[in-house]
């Protein structure tokens, strides 16, 4: 029995289903091993994207994600994406090979330790037996325990060495777990009920805490209690989905209506959410308001800015349930939660600024509205980031579970490796993307790990002809654009020439006949990976945009 039999067995017996990998000398038996254990593959052609597509496979079903890469440029290709992981808060565990011992000189070598420190995750090296079985427990315990990616480094003519150890492996699912979540003290309860009885027009945010806890009744059940709107951070939108009176994202990516409301705001709770910069828009989004933080880890600083004055050490739904019981907690008379503002919210309308699509391609804010009405509700939803990621955000009534964004990093080109790694997880459920053409053609050849895998992808690229970000920028600084613009490229054609259904639209008609049709196979079980490729102005600018490139 080869070491990579034992690795294997130990992998899987911390749950280990599904692994992301590229094959290199440092983890192809491995790999081989995996698959003798049953582990099911995702075969990729990046090894960027073989970590990306285990971070949305780890947010999605809510478990470890897991990939595999060799040693050297195997792992330095990896580095976006494990600065995202770990701004993101992913559990991950990655295996990647090491040159081997055995040799005094090899072309690859690399010490990696220090490059995946400096992303900001953990390295564990194993040059013996000995190490192996402490090792993978300490990996796969701080990515389950901490949230967060670890990268285990195994030279691999040490992997391809026979096992000679009687030691079994114990598992750390098999360990003893530990309650960490706690409810704060009486007296910082007393505070908190005295600042919500003291404020008048309350919104209330849920971020991905409240997701995890399941703190989504409660919350509502406070809104209610206290007359708040609800909201949600960009990684938790849909957690309201079903709430009458949800203004759905908060931050720069708010709706006309929801910075209406925000704007009037006293006091915001923020229930399980890290109070980033994006989610108040720094500031700007609720300049009036106090901000109560209700989080494990509270923080007063936070991005380079004071972001609350009251805080609540606990987990979310324990917390919000405490908040609830307080016998001073005041029931307030209903004066936001009414008709005409409900009328507000529900406006189709989520950015009413006029702004002309002079080029005659089409406006993304009337491509997001037809999307919206056209894809099925119980359908997963992919956000990607770039200029274009905006208007995808503002497709209501459609559930946290079946919505994804990681966008900590900021990095585009992950789109395709995120939909693919939802979509292993939802199987016969479509996962669609939403995607600008820029980062779609950074990593533009995993369409054929998508084909390969028959994944059940529909692939929305808003192509407006280069890298929108930047090009509103340079001209708005009165540089040249030509290395940021390259015009509409046939995309459909590009996913066509992979295999892939590919649909070119210019018109809202075109679009709805491209949406009908892939329904139509979907339904008949004929449905092929597709591309949907609209071409929308490049002159139409969201507000985040228009507010950077406003003139000083």
């Amino acid at each position: 029995m080869e070491t990579t039999d034992v690795i294997a067995r130990a992998c899987v017996a911390e749950g280990v289903s599904h692994a992301f990998a590229l094959l290199g000398d440092g983890n192809m038996h491995l790999a081989a091993a995996l698959e003798r254990e049953g582990c099911q593959f995702t075969h990729v052609r990046h090894e960027h994207c073989a970590v990306s597509m285990a971070m949305a496979y780890s947010r999605t079903a809510r478990t470890i994600g897991f990939a595999t890469v060799t040693c050297g440029p195997g792992l330095s290709q990896v580095m976006t994406a494990l600065i995202a992981a770990v701004r993101a808060q992913i559990p991950l565990v990655i295996i990647a090979g090491e040159s081997p011992l055995g040799l005094a000189w090899y072309n690859q070598a690399l010490d990696q330790a220090p490059l995946v420190t400096a992303c900001g995750s953990s390295y564990f090296q194993v040059h013996t037996q000995h190490q192996l079985f402490p090792k993978l427990n300490e990996a796969f315990a701080e990515a389950r325990e901490k949230s967060r990616p670890v990268v285990v480094g195994i030279p691999f003519d040490l992997q391809e060495s026979a096992w000679t150890l009687e030691t079994t492996y114990q598992p750390t699912v098999a360990w003893p777990t530990v309650d960490k979540r706690v409810i704060p003290n009486r007296a910082s309860l007393d505070a908190a009920v005295a600042v919500i009885n003291a404020s008048e027009r309350i919104i209330l945010i849920g971020g991905r805490g409240a997701v995890v806890s399941g703190a989504k009744q409660a919350c509502m059940d406070l809104a209610t209690t206290v007359d708040a709107f609800v909201a949600t951070t960009l990684p938790a939108r849909g957690l309201f989905h079903d709430g009458p009176y949800n203004l759905n994202v908060s931050g720069g990516f708010a709706s006309d209506a929801a910075k209406h409301f925000f704007a009037e705001a006293d006091l915001v709770i923020v229930v399980g959410g890290r109070l980033a910069s994006h989610a108040a828009d720094a500031g700007r989004l609720h300049p009036k308001a106090q901000v109560l933080q209700i989080d494990t880890n509270p923080v007063v600083l936070s991005q380079g800015r004071i972001a609350a004055t009251h805080h609540l050490c606990g987990d979310a739904r324990l917390t919000v349930e405490a908040l609830l019981a307080h016998p001073d907690l005041s029931s307030k008379p209903t004066r936001q939660r009414v008709p005409s503002h409900k009328a507000l919210i529900d406006n189709p309308v989520f950015d009413a600024f006029e702004q002309a699509a002079t080029d005659a391609r089409l406006d993304p804010r009337f491509v997001i509205t037809a999307l919206d009405a056209a894809l099925p509700k119980d359908w997963m939803m992919v956000n990607s980031s770039g200029h274009c990621s905006y208007y995808a955000a503002h497709m209501r009534g459609r559930d946290v579970v079946n919505f994804l964004t990681i966008r900590e990093f900021g990095a585009i080109g992950n789109g395709l490796a995120y939909a693919a790694g939802a979509a292993v997880v939802k199987g016969d459920i479509p996962t669609v993307l939403f995607d600008g053409d820029g980062g779609f053609l950074m990593h533009v050849q995993e369409l054929e790990t998508i084909r390969r895998h028959r994944l059940n992808v529909l692939i929305c690229i808003l192509n407006d002809g280069g890298y929108g970000s930047e090009v509103h920028k340079l001209r708005k600084d009165g540089v040249s654009e030509q290395g940021a613009y390259f015009g509409h490229d046939d995309l459909a054609a590009v996913a066509r020439g992979f295999g892939l259904e590919g649909y070119r639209v210019e018109s809202l008609a075109q679009l709805t006949d491209a949406i009908d049709a892939f329904k139509a196979a979907h339904a008949s079980g004929q449905a092929r990976p597709t591309v949907v490729d609209i071409h929308i102005s490049d002159r139409i600018m969201s507000p985040v945009m228009r507010r950077i490139v406003k003139p000083r």
